[in-house]
């Protein structure tokens, strides 16, 4: 498939341990289970998707450097990596490829230091607060910027 019709979903630090913790702030479902449902919506779209998910920075990074060559998008959460990471914040502004930061609990409505992205300004938009649905909002958004 054409590097246009292909989205990088990246997930970042603690995210494997979605449906175990704090399910009152991120919900039951499991990583995996997002997952698929992020794969059913891109067949619904016409797009592949691609997940991976690293508790490391510096792999974020990497990847994010490498987006470019096979991926026309990408679609982040970069968990507590937002408010803490230059480093991901230059790397989505070096990749010059559209990317959506997506939040699954509204950081805006959490603990002071929650509230501010360092990335947000590195992408063309974010969505916050819906759950898995932001994920799905994101794919969306990301596609509609290929």
């Amino acid at each position: 498939m054409a590097k246009k019709k292909r989205v990088l979903v990246l997930h970042g630090p603690n995210l494997n341990l979605l449906g175990k913790r704090e399910p009152k702030i991120y919900g039951r479902l499991t990583l995996e289970q997002i997952n698929r449902k992020i794969e059913a919506l891109a067949q619904e779209l016409g797009v592949e998707v691609e997940f991976r998910h690293s508790n490391s920075e510096g792999e974020l990074v990497d990847w994010i450097q490498q987006a470019p060559k096979q991926f026309g998008a990408l679609v982040i959460n970069a968990a507590a990596y937002t408010h803490s990471s230059v480093a991901l914040r230059d790397a989505l502004t070096a990749a010059g490829i559209p990317a959506v930061e997506v939040h699954i609990s509204n950081i805006y409505r959490r603990e002071e230091f929650r509230k501010k992205s360092l990335i947000a300004e590195a992408v063309v938009g974010q969505i916050t607060g819906f759950g898995v649905n932001s994920y799905l909002l994101g794919l969306r958004a990301a596609v509609e910027c290929l």
